[in-house]
């Protein structure tokens, strides 16, 4: 409109230039014609073709005085339409502003279209409905201010507005809630589309739709959802007729399909089951139970579930069949869980969302003493921790209640799910919590007493042995997995003069061979030590040796292969160490050839002494022959004296030839079945007349089993005959001495027990030595061999010898043979004689009185 007033202006201003153009051809044309006459007075002559210029040029003035007369009516009509132009313009302009103010009076976004154009906005004046953009370009991208489903329905109008010219009227929502009314329709060839806001009852309208859309919308996606579910659902209408049942329910009561169920009104309830739902339904009240039905020609368990709608019922029926059988398992999961709970240490409590206990073990009833009914009556654990503080079983506080809520916070919170308690009893106890998924909170107490003492003493133990290590003259060191030191001591520093901070470095094992090869180069041995700290065989043998350095210092080394794939390394000087070494080894050959010396001149002399003892034997045996003649009774007490001690001196003799054989390896035993009670007898002969001169009593207990064994009978004659006559030797008169014999372990065990003085404990290690001989305050005193012959003369059989002895309770001395001459025993020597002290022979039998004199 503006571009046509412009040119309409242009056309008023151009007729001023048009009639300046006509009067200056007519002045043309007027100087012609005064020339003309000019020339004709003067009476200047012609010729004849100056003349017909002259009439030409006439004839051309008048004709343009014609041509401008013409041009002068043309230009005066053109101004007056001009000018009647002009007049009608603004009445349009008028008009046009008059229509523009009318539409852009009224709150509408107005857009148009015209063929092969497109769509222009010709007014925006809505500034209230909710996502509405302000900007032309934005406002006419429609898919992206209004909703799908508006922006499809205002698409299949516009197109059909462009193509049929057909009009449409919808309501229109916005992606931000808002509603607009759109009105599309045609004028004059072009497409006209109006946007108004919606008020009034137009606005209740739209709601109403938008509502109706939505709950269509909404039951049929429930219809789609319940039609889909598993179980079986139903509706039914005032007058108890199903009216819509879902495929679950087609198939439970077998039918083909929903109109079918409806058709012929088919009930999955029994006429029971559907009375008992219609009394409930008859308070309107929602009827709930666990109820068998007929599910596909299988009775299961299912949830029953009514509930009463406007006018009508709406039921579900649950299968619980997998339920009941999950929680049947989860009750035995949960059972079994409880009882394993019951047997570990560490306490449990349970407290459901409620904060209510709902479980406890029985180390949690133990560990804080709790009543163990008012334990199951649930208390909460504001209950639990008030008994616990009434009871001083928690850690003392000033503001106990201050701290219980804060405690209780931090539980919930999850901020702080562990912490210690320090009980007044002395206990520290590990309190941890454990939110679970139901809202509920586990709590677990642990009682770290004897961990943290146990941690204290090992830190301590820990600290001992780094100071004992430190503290050492020998070398040690520790190489971790990777080959690096991980600790030294100040010895191994000093052996090497290597700097007290390597094993802060972490020098590797290279490092410190590098460094210590200066003072011993021999690099096989220091390839062995790497090896074993560094190498990756399965099995690590501990190796060991000597270095020679070449400061003659001799240095001990070993490593070890620790447990947990370290290495341990030892170096020790053990230069004095070798030195008195061999100088002990020198001073032992020197002790062995004199012991060797003395053991050939006791053996000579043994020897010497046997034959005049054999002599003096033999003729004070036939100086008391009735041969020879009568003697006094003087005479043969003398003769009696002199064959008691001949006969001792010899056995004195026959021990030293024994303990000299035994020493030069030439004694061997005879092997044979030996009578275990012939033995003993014999034995017994050679102690006979001591005893009955010292009033003794022998008892003797052989076991039933203890009949024959394979020894050497006369060596064990020579052991039973040495124990029997210490044992008479070392008892009072009157006492009584016990041998017993049994068989155990695959062992024949002697025992011989008195109750005389009895031997020192401190005398009891050399009680076994050579010419070890003590009174112990009695009047025996021997030379002190007889119990090194025995325990040399046991040794040899493979046997053991236990002696067990008290002052003034006498002495028990136990020897064990082996039954088998291969060697082989069933059981050590040391059990069978530590046990015979316990068990004892079936029978004591006395085969020895003392004398009636």
């Amino acid at each position: 409109m503006r571009s046509h007033s412009l040119k309409s202006r242009e056309l008023a201003a151009q007729p001023p230039l048009l009639e300046l153009a006509v009067l200056g051809l007519v002045s043309i044309a007027g100087v012609a014609a005064l020339t003309l006459s000019f020339s004709s007075r003067q009476a200047i002559p012609f010729e004849p073709a100056a003349l017909d210029r002259l009439t030409a040029m006439g004839l051309a003035g008048a004709i343009l005085m014609l041509l401008a007369g013409a041009a002068l009516q043309f230009i005066r009509a053109a101004k007056r339409e001009n000018e009647a132009l002009r007049d009608e313009n603004l009445k349009l302009q008028r008009r046009l502003a008059g229509i523009e103010g009318i539409i852009k009076a009224e709150p509408q976004v107005l857009v148009y279209w015209e063929p092969g154009q497109q769509l222009s906005v010709v007014t925006q004046a809505i500034a209230t409905v909710p996502g509405l953009p302000d900007g032309q370009r934005d406002l006419l991208r429609f898919g992206q201010w209004l909703e799908p489903a508006a922006a499809a329905d205002l698409k299949n109008g516009l197109d059909r507005l462009f193509d049929s010219g057909r009009a449409f009227n919808m309501i229109l929502k916005t992606r931000a809630g808002g509603h607009l009314e759109a009105e599309g329709r045609t004028a004059g060839g072009r497409a006209v589309l109006r946007m108004r806001d919606v008020v009034g009852y137009k606005r209740d309208l739209s709601r109403i739709l938008d509502q109706h859309q939505t709950l269509r919308s909404e039951i049929s996606a429930c219809r789609s959802l319940i039609d889909a579910l598993p179980m079986p659902v139903w509706f039914r209408g005032p007058d108890g007729r199903l009216t819509w049942v879902n495929r679950a329910y087609c198939t439970a009561v077998e039918a083909k399909s929903a109109g079918e169920v409806a058709e012929r009104q088919i009930e999955l309830l029994e006429m029971r089951q559907r009375q008992a739902v219609e009394r409930v339904m008859q308070r309107n009240q929602p009827y709930r139970e666990r109820t068998d039905l007929l599910s596909k020609g299988e009775s299961k368990s299912h949830e029953l579930v009514v509930l009463p709608v406007d006018r009508g019922q709406a039921a579900a029926a649950l299968d619980v069949t997998a339920v009941e059988q999950a929680q049947g398992e989860l009750d035995r999961r949960s059972a079994a869980y409880e009882r394993t709970l019951d047997k570990v240490a560490t306490a449990v409590a349970i407290f459901a969302p409620d904060r209510r206990l709902t479980y406890f073990n029985d180390a949690f009833q133990k560990l804080w003493g709790l009543d163990a009914s008012w334990l199951k009556a649930t208390p909460s654990e504001t209950a639990v921790l008030d008994r616990l503080r009434e009871m001083g079983r928690l850690p003392e506080t000033t503001n106990y209640r201050e701290w219980r809520n804060r405690f209780l916070s931090r539980m919930r919170a999850g901020q702080s799910n562990d912490e210690s308690w320090h009980l007044p009893d002395g206990r520290t106890l590990q309190v941890l919590a454990e939110t679970r998924d139901d809202g509920g909170i586990t709590y677990l107490y642990s009682d770290q007493t004897q961990k943290l003492a146990l941690e204290s003493r090992f830190n301590q133990q820990l600290r001992t042995q780094r100071e004992t290590l430190d503290s050492l003259k020998e070398g040690v060191a520790v190489f971790g997995t990777d080959g690096r030191l991980k600790f030294n001591n100040q010895a191994f520093a000093d052996i090497w003069h290597l700097p007290e901070t390597m094993s802060d470095l972490k020098w590797h094992i290279g490092e410190v061979i590098a460094r210590a090869s200066t003072l011993y180069a021999d690099l096989e041995t220091w390839s062995r030590l790497q090896g074993i700290v560094t190498g990756f065989a399965e099995t690590r043998v501990p190796i060991g040796g000597t270095m020679v350095r070449g400061d003659q210092s001799i240095i001990a080394y070993a490593a070890l292969p620790l447990p947990d794939g370290a290495t341990l390394l030892t170096f020790t000087d053990v230069t004095d160490a070798k030195r008195y070494e061999r100088l002990l080894e020198e001073r032992n050959e020197v002790l062995v050839a004199a012991d060797r010396l003395k053991n050939r001149f006791i053996s000579h002399v043994s020897y010497e002494l046997r034959t005049p003892l054999t002599t003096i034997i033999g003729f004070n045996d036939l100086l008391s022959s009735p041969l020879i003649g009568s003697l006094n009774p003087k005479q043969r007490e003398y003769l009696a004296d002199i064959t008691s001690s001949s006969k001792a001196l010899l056995a004195l003799v026959d021990n030293i030839l024994d303990l000299a054989t035994i020493d030069a390896g030439a004694l061997e035993l005879k092997p044979a079945q030996v009578s275990v009670a012939r033995v003993i007898d014999d034995a017994i002969e050679g102690v006979r007349d001591r005893a009955i001169q010292a009033r003794l009593t022998i008892d003797i207990g052989l076991a039933e089993d203890a009949d024959e064994f394979v020894a050497d009978a006369a060596r064990v004659r020579q052991v039973l005959y040495n124990l029997i006559s210490n044992a008479v030797g070392f008892s009072r008169q009157g006492d009584t001495i016990m041998i017993s014999a049994w068989r155990e372990h695959g062992f024949m065990n002697f025992a011989v027990e008195d109750r005389g003085i009895g031997i020192p404990s401190d005398q009891l290690t050399r009680i076994f030595d050579r010419f070890e001989s003590q009174a112990h305050g009695s009047g025996h005193r021997g030379a002190g061999l007889g119990l090194s012959i025995v325990k040399s003369l046991v040794d040899l059989h493979g046997g053991k010898v236990d002696i067990k002895s008290e002052p003034e309770q006498g002495t028990r001395v136990v020897v064990s043979f082996p039954e088998r001459r291969d060697g082989v025993q069933t059981a050590a020597p040391d059990a069978a004689s530590s046990q015979a002290q316990a068990k004892l022979p079936d029978v004591f039998i006395p085969r020895l009185k003392p004398s009636s004199q």
